[in-house]
């Protein structure tokens, strides 16, 4: 297995964790991740990727298995806990409040630290100019590929070191796909890790710095997405014509 050499900045060691008593979705998974990198996370339904990205938000309880984040043991701490320490975290749904506006959708994401919602605010709207001017709208009116920004949006205002997605090109026309892709590496430029849990595995290797392939809820394959790209096994067995085209 392929990983980074320098201390990473977040890392799952050999997770364990599952819903359902005795039935394990994740067998031993480990994922390392350094300053300023995407990593991305793929692999066939069900293999386990989203399962991971809740366990390192502590959404979901480890049954075994170690989460650091800048070398602290962070297993199992909740999730306002981990957006306090510098995570940031985008569920593939219900990733905005429908109702609320823009800005109020903003303002949420401040909530531990209002006092720096001028300056977050400032700093989201030079990424995502659009929110800017849809401030005033109701979130639940934005198109998919809007709240997906907005969902980033939202979890950057408290000024993460790391962000979690899972799926953000999910249900997106292949225009507005190539969108948020785009939106995510201009987020990593500045100077934000991204873990990424992708089913578009072919655009999710050609961004990310590093790839790791799950099934069956165990590291399958690992390495820098342009080798994951080209290595036949991985093309074979899940990327498919997809990634031959080209």
């Amino acid at each position: 297995m392929t990983v980074s050499s320098a201390e990473p900045l977040l890392e799952a060691v050999d997770l364990v964790a599952g819903y359902l008593p005795e039935v394990n979705v994740l067998n031993r998974v480990s994922l390392r991740l350094g300053e300023a990198e995407i990593v991305g996370v793929i692999g066939p339904n069900g293999a386990g990727k989203s399962t991971l990205v809740k366990a390192m938000f502590g959404l979901l309880l480890p049954r075994d298995g170690i989460v650091r984040f800048a070398g602290d043991d962070v297993t199992g701490e909740r999730p306002h806990a981990l957006v306090a320490r510098g995570i940031g975290y985008v569920p593939q749904t219900d990733n905005v409040f429908p109702r609320l506006t823009v800005a109020e959708n903003l303002q949420m994401g401040v909530y531990q630290r209002p006092e720096s919602w001028e300056e977050q605010f400032e700093f989201v709207a030079e990424l995502f100019p659009l929110l800017r001017e849809r401030s005033r709208q109701r979130a639940g009116s934005l198109s998919g590929g809007e709240r997906q920004m907005l969902g980033m949006g939202r979890a950057l205002m408290m000024a993460p070191r790391v962000l979690l997605l899972d799926e953000p090109s999910a249900g997106l026309s292949p225009i507005l796909q190539d969108e948020v892709f785009d939106r995510i590496a201009g987020v990593n430029r500045q100077g934000v890790a991204v873990v990424m849990v992708e089913q578009n595995a072919r655009r999710c290797l050609e961004i990310c710095d590093r790839a790791y392939v799950l099934d069956q809820g165990r590291n399958a394959h690992a390495g820098t997405g342009k080798a994951l790209l080209h290595d036949p096994k991985v093309v074979e067995l899940y990327l498919g014509t997809l990634a031959k085209a080209r």
